[in-house]
């Protein structure tokens, strides 16, 4: 064959996020990672947003964060709910409307904040970013940043809920939340 017939191989674009995250992944008792009726449970909801502040109705959201007792071992089974222990993990999907809601117990001093990867279709990689409930001292993440872009970390109680919080997503534009960059070797 000669070769100016010959085939080059060239390097294929990532896959893309398909719309199926928000319906083949949640799993019963997802958003639940606090024990059903514990007296400290709190709820944190909010939406994800697009660049154009249009609501995103399949993305999916994953939630980690430390034990009441600060350890970060996580129970077993965390995909199993049994409705008596703190799992530290959490998966929910959001509606129609982009919203989202979880039910959780309120972050440790040691570890301030929930951490949570986000899975949004188009986006060949899935961002992370942290939620805070108030700025801790000696941050370091927070520390780095410009007040009005840790303002995008914060959680803002919910005037309308008991012991609720709100924590919207906004995958750019204006008051886009700060994403972190984890480089992989």
């Amino acid at each position: 064959m000669p070769s100016s017939s010959r085939a080059t191989s060239h390097a294929t674009p990532s896959q893309t996020i398909g719309p199926f995250y928000g319906t083949a992944l949640p799993f019963p008792g997802g958003p639940d990672a606090a024990p059903v009726g514990h007296p400290d449970a709190i709820t944190v909801h909010g939406r994800v947003l697009d660049g154009e502040g249009v609501p995103v109705p399949d993305a999916l959201l994953e939630f980690w964060q430390a034990a009441p007792d600060g350890s970060l071992t996580g129970s077993p089974g965390s995909l199993h709910r049994d409705g008596a222990r703190f799992t530290g993990f959490a998966r929910v999907p959001t509606g129609g409307d982009g919203h989202y809601a979880l039910r959780t117990l309120p972050p440790t001093e040691g570890v301030p904040y929930l951490a949570l990867c986000l899975f949004v279709r188009g986006l060949p990689r899935n961002l992370f970013t942290r939620v805070y409930f108030r700025e801790p001292d000696g941050d370091p993440l927070l520390g780095a940043l410009p007040p009005e872009r840790r303002a995008t970390l914060l959680a803002a109680p919910d005037p309308g809920g008991h012991r609720a919080y709100r924590f919207d997503v906004r995958l750019q534009g204006e008051a886009e939340t700060v994403f972190l960059d984890f480089a992989t070797a």
